[in-house]
């Protein structure tokens, strides 16, 4: 019988809202507008965050698993132009660096060297690519610290990279490109009118932020280093670990044994980065904390005036009821009946907003997965619960006013009222 009875105030106070909504649309409207933006702002920004996490913690990742990477600037650099150009400054590292730091490293699985440049054309016969396709010189390890792999044909030896062999190993994209009916094993593709014997093709990568992986080629860094470096040319190494356990021990090695390779003393600071997936997460999250704190601090403005709003409708819904409330404290309803009862609709309007918001918001954040293709579709419920609870948080704090005054009507007054 209890039960029966709160199902049916619940539904009586959910529909009375609505009629609320219904006798004031123009002012509903307005009031449902700040928490709409508030909860939309928040679930966008937090569902776009979420989708980018995705497509990094989904394999999209720039290096190779238990991978650590050594360059002469950090992968991603902020800052004004004065921090970048000490960065500019660094040393170059070199492939003799690269080869020492090799022979230091006695706790690696491998040291790989590598670097690359973009928007060589590559020729085969009468075919030809567009001229964004990217060179890269790695040696026997380059494919495995990349994480790509070998689809057929062979990888890199190291007689290749000692000889400076002009062998290739190709991506897809540059396979169906120049290649769309003959097989290219064996076959010798130009690059920048450079001839290169065909020895393998990689499997398929995808795409990553929109761009394809694929869409380069890979040759001994030696046989790189002589057609296709320059003065600026500085070299990445990449150090993979035995495994999960030993990472940091070998980042801290590969720190010390670095600092010996550039010849550092005591007390002077790194002139070389030193990266990892980790690190470029952690970045990441970083760079994000300020935009999810802007949108928080939006969010939080939208919802308190929001509130406000919720008060302010009440409150007028409270004094175009007084009669009716009369009439219900009359025929047996009692103060508690009438203030769960206003406080229900403060809610139910709270809500109708939140939920708008959320559904907008989750749309709009996953635009970007028109940009990346390859991820899918993402709804943070963690933060979709949140807002519906402050939501319904917002509902009760500016509704609990209206709703006392409504149950502090003294009947007698309220029947007389006109």
């Amino acid at each position: 019988m209890y039960i029966r009875t709160s199902l049916k105030t619940f539904s009586d106070a959910f529909f009375m809202a609505l009629e609320a909504i219904h006798d004031n649309l123009l002012r509903s409207i307005l009031t449902l507008l700040g928490i709409v933006i508030g909860v939309f702002a928040i679930i966008a920004v937090m569902t776009a965050i979420r989708t980018l996490e995705s497509s990094i913690n989904s394999g999209l990742n720039v290096f190779g698993s238990d991978v650590i990477f050594v360059q002469k600037s950090p992968v991603i650099q902020m800052g004004d132009h004065s921090s970048r150009r000490n960065y500019w400054r660094r040393p170059n590292i070199t492939y003799d660096m690269a080869l020492e730091l090799k022979d230091r490293m006695v706790g690696a699985e491998f040291v790989s060297v590598a670097d690359g440049t973009g928007g060589k054309t590559i020729r085969y016969r009468k075919e030809k690519t567009n001229p964004n396709v990217g060179v890269q010189g790695v040696d026997e390890w380059g494919l495995e610290a990349s994480s790509h792999s070998l689809d057929y044909g062979r990888n890199f030896i190291p007689e290749d990279i000692e000889y400076n062999r002009r062998v290739v190993v190709l991506g897809t994209d540059v396979v169906e490109k120049l290649f769309p009916y003959t097989d290219p094993m064996d076959q010798t593709i130009a690059i920048n009118g450079i001839g290169f014997d065909v020895v393998g093709v990689m499997k398929r990568k995808g795409e990553m932020f929109g761009q394809s992986q694929d869409n380069f080629v890979v040759i001994p860094i030696t046989t790189y280093l002589q057609y296709y470096s320059s003065r600026w040319t500085s070299l990445g190494i990449s150090i993979k670990a035995p495994n999960a356990e030993d990472f940091d021990l070998v980042k801290e090695e590969v720190i010390d044994q670095m600092r010996i390779v550039r010849g550092l003393g005591p007390a002077e600071e790194n002139d070389f980065e030193v990266t990892s997936n980790d690190a470029l997460i952690e970045t990441f999250g970083s760079f994000t904390a300020g935009i999810k704190l802007f949108a928080g601090a939006v969010s939080v403005i939208a919802l308190v005036v929001a509130g406000i709003g919720i008060m302010n409708i009440m409150l007028v819904s409270v004094s175009e009821r007084i009669k009716e409330i009369g009439v219900r404290k009359a025929i047996g309803a009692t103060r508690n009946n009438i203030l769960f009862q206003f406080l229900l609709e403060a809610v139910f309007l709270s809500l109708i907003g939140g939920v708008i918001g959320v559904l907008l918001g989750v749309g709009a954040g996953n635009m970007i997965t028109l940009v990346l293709k390859s991820v899918d579709t993402v709804i943070p419920v963690d933060w979709v619960f949140i807002g519906l609870f402050t939501c319904s948080f917002i509902g009760i704090v500016f509704g609990i006013y209206p709703a006392y005054k409504a149950a502090g009507l003294d009947p007698i007054e309220s029947l007389r009222h006109e």
